[in-house]
């Protein structure tokens, strides 16, 4: 039997999105498409029917499909028991590349600076001491696309993670823990640090990541934070740039450092009258031979782990670290967004020096309480109104 395979693109992203919504509300969604969409829209998808449970697949012959992924990849497109979603548990997506965000060194400017580039500071304090250095000869420290707060929270979550371990930082989620805790306050307190040691570009709380790409392309800054999307970015725009990408330094030594990452996938239509041919087509593309030939060609992180032996220079800098990814969608609960808010605003008014790490503290744990006594607030009337109706 033979099937028609035809691609749609649409950019940007918001378009995109809009295009899925406006599908799935008048069930014209294709048989497989991708969720670019926050976690919350991805649960709303498939509590209405519109992405099929992938779990028995990937449980087949003993796991044998589910073994060829990335852990990381794998568990962005997993919904697990107890989510605030309310999803049946499961495998949603089949993830085709991945990609990890991690410090990056121009290492001609490091050795301008009196530094060796090959010792990569692996703490905080030998970060700082590179920053002094940095400082010290006139040049500029890190780019990144703070101006854009998930930038900015990822960074700061990847300390959090360090130096606390995610029983804390979900406790804090649950609100057991106040952001107030020293823990927070260290977190913050290394943004004022890297300000004052010469880690930061001027600009950098205004900064879009594409500003952030050009100006470290054009080696015009020694450092950035960046995903391992740039590798292709900084080829095209500088294909002599001499640099290494690391993760970022611990401040906690007894712990791991963690890191930001995230897949491309694809869900299937579960309304498809084509499924189970969807199915084995995603199968297929996440083969071996296929993901060998988009890791080629795009210089992507295939999904698949076993092509890692085709992984060379900076994609096997990023592809090595894929299993120190977490993120906060991968956790049961997410933080209420007023308070994500306040935490990114927060950190942007303590690197223009507003505000301090124990007053930006103060200020989220207020935003916190505000949010968890609305919450607790709708569902007693919730409760309310399910005993009237029960009446």
């Amino acid at each position: 039997m033979k099937f028609e395979l035809r691609l749609e693109l649409y950019a940007p992203t918001s378009a995109y999105v809009s295009k899925i919504r406006a599908a799935a509300q008048a069930n014209k969604l294709p048989d497989i498409y991708g969720v670019l969409m926050e976690m919350r829209d991805f649960a709303s998808l498939i509590k209405a029917g519109h992405i099929l449970d992938l779990s028995p697949y990937m449980d087949a012959d003993n796991g044998a499909w589910r073994s060829t992924f990335y852990k990381g990849g794998l568990i962005m497109n997993t919904f697990p028991q107890g989510s605030q979603y309310e999803v049946k548990p499961g495998i949603y997506g089949v993830p085709l590349d991945i990609n990890n965000i991690q410090m990056i060194y121009n290492t001609e400017l490091l050795k301008m600076a009196g530094w060796n580039p090959g010792r990569i500071p692996a703490t905080w304090d030998e970060f700082i001491a590179l920053g002094d250095a940095l400082k010290k000869a006139g040049i500029p420290g890190m780019v990144s696309g703070w101006g854009e707060s998930w930038m900015i929270h990822c960074f700061a979550d990847n300390f959090a993670w360090n130096i606390m371990g995610q029983e804390k930082v979900l406790a804090t989620v649950k609100g057991e823990v106040p952001y107030t805790d020293p823990d927070w306050v260290k977190v913050f307190d290394l943004f004022k640090q890297m300000k004052e040691h010469g880690l930061l570009t001027d600009g950098i709380v205004t900064m879009i990541n594409k500003e952030a790409e050009q100006t470290f392309a054009n080696e015009r800054a020694a450092l950035a934070f960046n995903g391992s999307w740039c590798i292709n970015i900084y080829e095209s725009m500088n294909p002599n740039l001499k640099y290494r990408a690391a993760l970022p330094p611990r401040v906690n030594l007894q712990r791991p450092m963690y890191i930001w990452g995230g897949t491309t996938s694809f869900v299937v239509n579960a309304k498809s009258p084509l499924k189970e041919e969807a199915v084995k087509f995603i199968m297929w593309l996440s083969e071996e031979k296929q993901q060998r030939y988009l890791a080629k060609e795009t210089r992507n992180i295939p999904a698949n782990r076993r092509c890692a032996d085709i992984l060379s220079g900076h994609t096997a800098e990023f592809a090595a670290a894929m299993d120190n990814v977490v993120h906060p969608r991968l956790l049961p609960l997410e933080e209420y967004p007023l308070v994500t808010e306040a935490f990114d605003k927060g950190i942007q008014s303590i690197l223009i020096g507003e505000a301090t790490p124990e007053s930006v503290a103060k200020t989220v744990q207020e935003a916190k309480v505000r949010e968890m006594e609305k919450a607790a607030q709708f569902l007693a009337q919730k409760q309310k109104q399910k005993q009237k109706q029960q009446k």
